[in-house]
């Protein structure tokens, strides 16, 4: 039993996905773009700033001998992105787009899945927007196919975010999540009919997909996994008077709800500090530099950096509106930093509310300004709250989600 696995940049997720999956003996191959390994060249180069791109492509060493890549095109999306040629890169159309990198890696995945058929394997786990070629050739020669869903379901997504432009029209412009081509939003629909299986990372994402409009296969929900938690925090209880730190980590668009956040603080000035971590949503969207011009913004910080400041902050807020899981819960979470969410989000599957931290309604301005009062008058709930959202990333670490997926393949594949 073996399975041909790909994804165009190879996240979190993704790495713990392949290292299941080679540790299970499940995986026949694994194709990416660019995959850097420890010891390598271009892990040493990975060293030097300009280059520190390459170690966010760090694979497991047992990877190599699985492992194909295809740089090209992500190469040039990368060099395009850091210089001045943006239409090289622009949304479907740039010959560098991100939507390019994944279509080309997924006709090369096609393109292999005969060869890897005749040597044995039995099925190919392909993520959206990379596999609708990989799928055909699969279908074609009896192999199941493996859905992954990262996100939720594009036509909840319109229905959900739709209303935002009108809700919040001075950020309109940060709304970039609904470009998508009909010709790109029906081959997702395609990779959906084709698929054998769907795995997704959280109840939010499971439930968008009643939305589609056929008969979709079963689906498995396996939440992703925490970091490393290393040493337990120490809190000092805040005094009578002292501001409560708040940190947003994400792009700063209205899908993250990034309106409804500075909303939410502008009653709270005298009581809060907020700090903000992530790129603009839009470059053209005054609102959204007036607020930032009141709090401090970093636009992008090393990661290490990022969890230094989650365990320097009170409280992480993530007010989303539409987020297949949300990778900075799991990272605050682990630094033993409670979670303000909502319930589209993973909040729901990792968050018992008021335990380990709170479930807020989504979309409302007034419902996460309470929670963050509630603090206020709680000072000590920090503390506690953080201490059990420490021990919940303790007890999942990546690797429990490498064993559960990969046991729910293997099983899928002696069916």
């Amino acid at each position: 039993m073996s399975v041909v696995f790909s994804h165009p940049t190879g996240n979190a997720n993704v790495r713990a996905a392949a290292n299941g999956l080679a540790e299970a003996k499940l995986l026949a191959e694994f194709h990416t773009t660019i995959a850097v390994f420890p010891g390598g060249l271009l892990d040493r180069l990975g060293a030097l700033g300009p280059l520190s791109e390459f170690r966010r492509r760090r694979f497991d060493s047992a990877l190599r001998r699985y492992t194909s890549v295809w740089p090209w095109f992500e190469t040039g999306r990368l060099i395009s992105s850091r210089t001045s040629f943006h239409q090289l890169t622009k949304h479907e159309k740039g010959i560098f787009s991100v939507d390019a990198v994944y279509r080309n890696l997924d006709k090369r995945v096609g393109d292999s899945i005969q060869r890897a058929s005749r040597r044995g394997a039995q099925a190919v786990y392909a993520y959206e927007d990379g596999a609708v070629s990989s799928f055909r050739r699969a279908k074609g020669l009896g192999l199941q196919c493996f859905y992954d869903l990262p996100t939720g379901y594009w036509r909840a997504a319109r229905r959900l975010l739709s209303g935002e432009k009108e809700r919040w029209p001075a950020w309109a412009s940060t709304m970039t999540g609904l470009k998508d081509s009909e010709a790109k939003l029906s081959a997702k629909d395609e990779e959906l009919s084709l698929a054998s299986r769907i795995f997704v990372a959280s109840t939010f994402v499971a439930n968008t997909l009643k939305e589609y409009p056929g008969v979709l296969p079963p689906i498995d929900i396996i939440p992703y996994g925490f970091p490393p938690t290393g040493l337990k925090r120490e809190y000092t209880i805040r005094k009578q008077g002292q501001k409560i730190k708040l940190l947003f980590v994400g792009k700063l668009t209205q899908q993250k709800g990034i309106a409804d956040l500075f909303a939410a603080v502008d009653g709270l000035d005298n009581w809060v500090e907020l700090t903000l971590v992530g790129h603009k949503g839009s470059n053209d969207c005054p609102a959204l530099d007036a607020a930032l011009a009141k709090h401090r913004w970093y636009p992008t910080l090393p990661h290490e950096r990022v969890l230094q400041l989650m365990r320097a902050h009170d409280v992480l807020l993530f007010p989303s509106l539409f987020d297949g899981f949300g990778l900075v819960l799991t990272e605050a979470m682990s630094q033993g930093t409670p979670v303000i969410t909502t319930d589209r989000s993973a909040g729901p599957d990792l968050i018992t509310n008021g335990q380990d931290g709170w479930l807020v309604e989504a979309g409302s301005p007034p419902a996460i300004q309470n929670a963050i009062e509630h603090l206020l008058s709680h000072p000590a709930l920090v503390a506690k709250v953080g201490n059990e959202a420490w021990e919940k990333a303790r007890n999942r670490p990546w690797k429990m989600y490498s064993e559960e997926l990969s046991g729910a393949i293997s099983r899928h594949l002696n069916k």
